[in-house]
């Protein structure tokens, strides 16, 4: 497994090896040994997988505050997207800072999230399904997001036309407007 660091410490990059034939490819999308020889040694407890129809879908940003907060695996098993993690951690040196990259089912490659991060990604196919593993269960109270194209934070979403949102998402708080509840030393 090819492991890349990101300008922000703790966003990771990854891209399984592919074993291709005729038929296909097989590929280990996650192997806890190889990641903890790369210093990555976390518990995974829940898998989700989300579905949308339409290029320009944006879903984020989003969080889970503590003591809830998760850290996310995130792989895109259909189709494409691009997908976003923001440094939301107080008294980070990278805080407000973000970290964008494609990823696909072609080029298999992977983004860990860590917790204290915003997470989002805008569809950049028709059709395309985001898989990701979550480091804490879901817990509704603890459920947040921030503006996804707010000002303060000026992430250079590759959008084309009007992006589709929920209304959740729709009416997040502004960056500059909102408190995190993260810090370095919580997380």
């Amino acid at each position: 497994m090819q492991v890349e660091e990101t300008e922000i410490s703790g966003v990771v990059l990854l891209t399984p090896r592919r074993f291709s034939d005729d038929r296909g490819y097989f590929s280990e999308v996650w192997n806890r040994r190889v990641l903890a020889d790369h210093g990555i040694d976390m518990d995974f407890v829940q898998d989700n997988h989300s579905l949308s129809h339409r290029k320009g879908t944006v879903r984020g940003l989003h969080y889970q505050s503590p003591p809830y907060a998760q850290a996310k695996l995130v792989r895109c098993g259909v189709g494409a997207v691009w997908d976003v993690a923001v440094d939301v951690r107080a008294g980070s040196e990278t805080f407000g800072k973000w970290v964008g990259a494609e990823l696909s089912a072609d080029n298999g490659r992977q983004i860990l999230v860590p917790a204290g991060f915003l997470h989002g990604f805008v569809t950049l196919s028709e059709e395309a399904e985001v898989i990701y593993k979550c480091s804490d269960f879901y817990a509704p109270e603890a459920d947040g997001s921030v503006l996804w194209n707010s000002p303060a934070l000026n992430i250079a979403w590759p959008i084309e036309g009007e992006a589709q949102l929920s209304a959740k998402d729709a009416g997040a708080p502004d960056f500059a407007d909102w408190t995190s509840p993260f810090t370095m030393e919580a997380v």
